[in-house]
């Protein structure tokens, strides 16, 4: 279907080495329990620590049914304003010095590229939504393929 757009934003594979370094440390930690603690702490930690890398890099952005899906965030394209891809330089001013508190952020910092999209519904207080791309560009003509759908 023209103007679909789906992208997970997946944590970069060395983050793997996390949960290997975690279950590692647990596991010296209780090696002074025993060689059995040892053992578990190494499963706990690794477990623990791959659970929350993958959760963290579960998050998707959607563009299906008339929506802009972001996060647990579904927004109404009809809804949306103006959509800027932004390059690197550009989304590391929006995601700091000129973030505005009141805006909808999905922001991943190992995705140097963002999309910046202006809410145009004058009863919702967020200015606009920022979010953690790959493909700001092929997002933003999803975003406005749906919108000319949406319009008919």
């Amino acid at each position: 279907m023209e103007g679909m757009y789906d992208e997970r934003l997946t944590v970069p594979r060395s983050w793997w080495l996390l949960p290997v370094a975690t279950g590692l440390s647990l596991a010296l930690i209780m090696l002074r329990l025993s060689e059995l603690g040892a053992l578990a702490g190494l499963v706990v930690g690794f477990v623990a620590a791959a659970a929350a890398i993958s959760n963290y890099g579960s998050a998707r952005i959607r563009v299906v049914q008339g929506s802009l899906v972001a996060g647990q965030a579904r927004i109404p394209v009809g809804a949306l304003g103006e959509a800027r891809p932004l390059d690197r330089a550009e989304a590391l001013a929006w995601r700091s010095v000129k973030a505005d508190p009141r805006a909808f952020m999905l922001l991943r910092s190992y995705v140097p590229t963002a999309l910046r999209v202006e809410i145009s519904d004058p009863a919702d207080p967020t200015p606009y939504v920022y979010l953690s791309t790959r493909s700001p560009q092929r997002l933003a003509e999803a975003i406005e393929a749906a919108r000319g759908r949406s319009a008919r």
